[in-house]
């Protein structure tokens, strides 16, 4: 698939996103009549707004993200430099996470706008080369224009876990009228279209990003390492305080190795492709 095909598919799923996140919150609303569908309008408008201006935002602050200078990121910050150069890119804004599990992620609505971090673990624990092959798959994200929809996924699948907990509290509050059929059945709608958002958005695109990254780092050794070390790592030292709803955005899923394998429901609603078949994938362009 082209670059410009790839960049197009991903703009019509930032449509559909948005568009299915106002239409939620205006069948919401219409349990309640035409006042309620006013409001989920309002509501919905509010949410589109917020999530394609500000997603990367919340996704950076979340992670408690601090923002590196040149002066301060020293070769970090060359090196993500030099790899934006390569893959004629702007160069983003590049931070790094407080955390001990190794993980990194990229964001931003546009290349322009883009920014990729790094936990604290993961610069650590790995190579130099370790790193620069994972910098290269989140800047291949920022080309294919990933982050945009990657982001509003995560912010939209947020939006609906919590839609799914305060219509199960708002159902429990009710003794008396309304439908609690009608509750009941907004509430799972709601948790199991996160999930499948997420997973939907997520899995193919990795495959693409790992393929693309390695072009852009010269090889694909740096990150099939990278990948190894992170699915072993995983296991061991979960993320501080996940959010769930963040889990697509990051280059291996935080909370995979806590879920078990091989089961088909844990399969379904995974957001990463199994880590095994990316690195076949990757040794295959050796």
């Amino acid at each position: 698939m082209s670059h410009k095909a790839i960049v197009a598919g991903n703009n019509f799923k930032t449509v559909l996103l948005l568009g299915g996140l106002m239409g939620l919150f205006v069948a919401v609303g219409a349990i309640w009549g035409v006042e309620g569908m006013i409001l989920g309008l309002l509501f919905g408008g509010v949410m589109n707004f917020v999530a394609f201006w500000f997603s990367d935002t919340i996704a950076i602050k979340s992670m408690r993200g601090k923002e590196i200078t040149r002066e301060q990121g020293g070769w970090l910050f060359d090196m993500v430099a030099e790899l934006a150069q390569r893959a004629e890119l702007p160069m983003p804004r590049v931070y790094i996470c407080p955390h001990q599990a190794p993980n990194a992620f990229a964001t931003g609505r546009s290349p322009k706008k883009a920014a990729v971090a790094f936990t604290q673990g993961l610069l650590s624990s790995m190579s130099r080369e370790e790193i620069r092959g994972v910098a290269a798959h989140e800047l291949a994200h920022i080309k294919n224009r990933d982050t945009l929809t990657s982001t509003i996924a995560a912010t939209v699948s947020g939006v609906l876990a919590f839609l799914a907990q305060w219509g199960l509290l708002l159902g429990m509050g009710r003794r008396a009228g309304g439908n609690p059929l009608i509750m009941f059945g907004v509430v799972i709608i709601a948790a199991v279209s996160a999930a499948l958002i997420k997973a939907m958005i997520s899995r193919s695109r990795e495959f693409v990003a790992d393929a693309d990254g390695a072009a852009i780092a010269g090889s694909p050794d740096g990150l099939i390492s990278a990948l190894a070390k992170l699915d072993a790592m995983s296991r061991r030292i979960p993320l501080d305080q996940p959010n769930p709803a963040m889990n697509n955005l990051f280059i291996v899923e935080p909370l995979a190795s806590n879920l078990g394998g091989g089961s088909t429901l844990i399969s379904m609603f995974a957001t990463h492709p199994p880590t095994e078949k990316r690195i076949a994938s990757l040794k295959r362009l050796r």
